[in-house]
């Protein structure tokens, strides 16, 4: 027993030989293989962050849980009985106790967030050891393993109410979904609500470059191409360019390779976990990496200038989104052709009126003047996009 003891302690930083050379050995190649296998492009292991307590001395379950941690990039405190110290025991997000240390912690304060993991699948005292343990549920390794790095994650991260995901698609090319996408990001950063932008086009222009950011660092859509599973979600953040308070996500100079859709889930994913505003600027095609994207809004938004012919492009566009998308809206742009306006827009292609964006001369020459769409508050665009965010944030508001 004192041998397994030294182990544990080892990984905690003990100065120990034999059993702990083993486990520090062991442990250190668990999370270099995790690392490696969960961090397509080095994203979710880039950050470290405070992760949860280990309570077990079974070095096989604390090599499995060490791996397991450092999928989903973070670092864990590892003791062996219930820690003394104050705040060790009720501080972490997460406490997983090994099934060999049940009987170990029934004294321990009770607390939210216990989870009693363990190998046995024949053991019916375990399920006793939970309620005395006061865990949330029991969970089997092999078999777990993935609900477990969730669980990891989302305790580490302090995951809440989703972010509120809106996509913006032009009925006809031209309509000014890039612009009106900007204006929404930089409107729900004047909110101070965390945001991130997301170009969704690979044939567009690049929204990094419509914001002036396209020489900030951080990483664009090809270097998350490989990414499949589960993306820390604050790694991803902290990865991107900042501009004006908006984290965006663009694609390079060079020739934009395809996304595939696995890499685009795992991507919305994160970023919805974090909270705040996703707005994501989408193709009118609709291939698999974009039916994913569409698949994770909340909210989509059409916008339709007020002319015949871009409200039949439209028409077909809706057509094609309304089988993905769960709320899609019009949101409709002057000038108007002879006849038409904002609500005969909307009754025409059978969808909820989100707004009318008035025509906005000034936003040609703020971009030649290197002024992004919407960062101008007072004008057009700006108070149409905080008009609607103060709908769409709101309690109960339209979104």
């Amino acid at each position: 027993m004192a041998g397994i003891t030294r182990g544990v302690c080892a990984v905690e930083g003990t100065r120990t030989s034999g059993a702990g050379s083993a486990a520090r050995t062991a442990g250190r190649a668990g999370r270099s293989a995790a690392v490696s296998a969960a961090a397509p492009g080095g994203v979710a292991g880039e950050s470290r962050r405070p992760g949860p307590l280990i309570v077990t001395e079974d070095l096989a379950l604390l090599d499995d849980l060490l791996r397991l941690c450092a999928a989903a990039g973070v670092e864990p405190e590892v003791h062996h009985i219930v820690p003394e110290r104050r705040g060790s025991w009720t501080d972490p997000p997460l406490v997983l106790v090994g099934d060999d240390a049940a009987a170990r912690c029934r004294a321990a304060a009770r607390r939210p967030g216990v989870v009693l993991v363990g190998r046995e699948r024949d053991d019916p005292g375990v399920w006793r050891l939970a309620v005395e343990v006061g865990a949330e549920c029991v969970l089997r390794l092999p078999e777990a393993e993935s609900v477990l790095v969730d669980r990891i994650a989302d305790a580490a991260e302090g995951v809440g109410r989703q972010a509120l995901t809106v996509g913006v698609v032009g009925g006809r090319g031209g309509a000014g979904a890039s612009t009106l996408a900007c204006g929404l990001a930089l409107a729900a950063a004047r909110t101070g609500r965390r945001t991130l932008l997301v170009d969704g086009d690979p044939l567009g222009g690049g929204l990094d470059v419509l914001l002036g950011g396209e020489r900030e660092d951080g990483r664009r859509w090809p270097d998350f191409a490989a990414s499949k599973g589960r993306l820390a979600g604050g790694a991803l953040e902290e990865s991107l360019p900042a501009v004006r308070g908006v984290r965006v996500l663009s694609w390079g100079r060079e020739p934009a390779a395809p996304v595939p859709p696995e890499a685009v889930r795992s991507v919305l994913a994160a970023a919805r976990r974090r909270g705040g505003v996703v707005v994501v600027d989408l193709p009118r095609g609709t291939d698999e990496a974009a039916t994913e994207a569409l698949a994770q809004l909340d909210l989509g938004l059409l916008v339709v200038p007020g002319e015949l012919r871009a409200v039949a492009a439209a028409h077909r566009v809706a057509s094609a989104l309304g089988l993905v998308v769960r709320d899609l809206r019009a949101v409709v742009r002057g000038p108007y052709a002879a006849g038409l306006d904002e609500l005969w827009v909307a009754d025409a292609l059978r969808l909820p009126l989100a707004g009318e964006l008035p025509y906005d001369p000034g936003i040609v020459a703020d971009q030649d003047a290197g002024v992004p769409p919407g960062a101008e508050p007072r004008g057009a665009l700006g108070r149409f996009c905080d008009a609607f965010w103060d709908r769409a944030l709101a309690p109960g508001g339209a979104a």
